[in-house]
């Protein structure tokens, strides 16, 4: 074989190179200018160098890979409350149609299948490209669970994307999954107490509840912790689900749903709408046993003065039992 059939073959043999996963916002840098050499033996030693870079870009993950978005699957945990109004993805499927994917996803080979890819961060990259019809551009790297969630909450941290509510439910669902709170820390970059407010906020909110809402962005810490304070309130889980079947509800934005579910939950009943609440309790036989009413916060129970006598005591000596039995019972709901 010739010297120049020689060159050839290697060139022709060597794969295009993988683009290295660089810091999408910093300033381009101009390429240093390579030594340069002349000859067969110089080009020929270019092309080993590169076939060598190549395999140890894609032995290390740092190489980027284009993926079929069919086999790409969502990450184990959501931190993300879905926003049917939200004109972002819209905006991001423009920006990629026109200049491609800019900055690439972090995926893992999925553990229960080593033919598919799961998401440690960017599911909206991923959603946009499928409403395109093109490839995902990726990085690949073997993840353990805690560096998958922790690269997951730090990314979406750096983005500045994820809204309170998000990230407390974020946290309420890996702490469901048994993670140590150190590494739910560690994804949400916070400290206990913060995680504490987030987790104690995610139980207090049903998430039928703010998933109608959605995100919320411009909520904020206080008015979410605030909503979930009233929703302690007896009559307010109600009247915060009587808001969201309103036909006029979906229509807001996600800010302004979360105004009207806080309006209604924080509406304190009035005199005249408790008093009608007023209702009899009676046996099954038809005897009349008491007559619960309620005025704001207060519930009142009046013993019929024609029941049994020491019914009254009676009752007075379970309350703590029915309400230890209570306490429990909402637990249960909350897991």
């Amino acid at each position: 074989m010739s010297r120049k059939s020689a060159m050839d073959a290697i060139f022709s043999a060597a794969p295009k190179a993988p683009e290295k996963l660089g810091a999408p916002n910093l300033a381009p840098q101009m390429p240093s200018t390579p030594r340069i050499r002349s000859g067969a033996i110089a080009a020929m030693g270019g092309a080993l160098q590169q076939l060598t870079e190549i395999r140890d870009q894609v032995e290390s993950g740092s190489a980027i890979v284009e993926l079929d978005a069919a086999l790409i699957d969502s990450s184990f945990v959501s931190d993300r409350i879905n926003d049917a109004t939200d004109a972002s993805i819209d905006a991001l499927v423009e920006s990629m149609r026109e200049s491609g994917q800019q900055v690439p996803i972090l995926v893992r080979p999925h553990p229960d299948n080593k033919s598919r890819y799961q998401i440690a961060y960017g599911h909206r990259r991923v959603k946009a490209a499928v409403r395109l019809g093109m490839k995902v551009r990726a990085v690949v790297r073997d993840l353990t669970d805690h560096e998958l969630v922790v690269a997951q909450g730090k990314e979406n941290l750096d983005r500045r994307d994820l809204s309170f509510i998000e990230k407390a439910y974020f946290a309420h669902h890996l702490e469901k999954l048994n993670f140590d709170r150190a590494v739910i820390m560690q994804a949400l970059s916070t400290d206990k107490s913060d995680l504490s407010r987030y987790i104690a906020v995610a139980k207090a909110i049903p998430f039928a509840i703010a998933s109608a809402i959605g995100p919320a962005p411009k909520a904020g810490r206080a008015r979410w912790i605030a909503l979930s304070k009233a929703l302690e309130a007896p009559h307010a889980k109600k009247a915060a689900e009587a808001a969201i079947s309103e036909p006029s509800f979906v229509k807001l934005d996600s800010d302004g749903r979360f105004a009207r579910v806080f309006a209604a939950a924080s509406k304190k009943p009035s005199v005249g709408s408790s008093q009608l609440k007023a209702r009899a309790i009676s046996t099954p036989s038809g005897q009349k046993v008491a007559k619960v009413s309620q005025t704001g916060r207060d519930l009142r129970i009046s013993v019929d003065q024609g029941f049994d006598a020491d019914f009254a005591a009676y009752l007075v000596e379970q309350l703590p039992s029915l309400a230890e039995a209570y306490a429990k019972a909402r637990q249960e709901e909350i897991k």
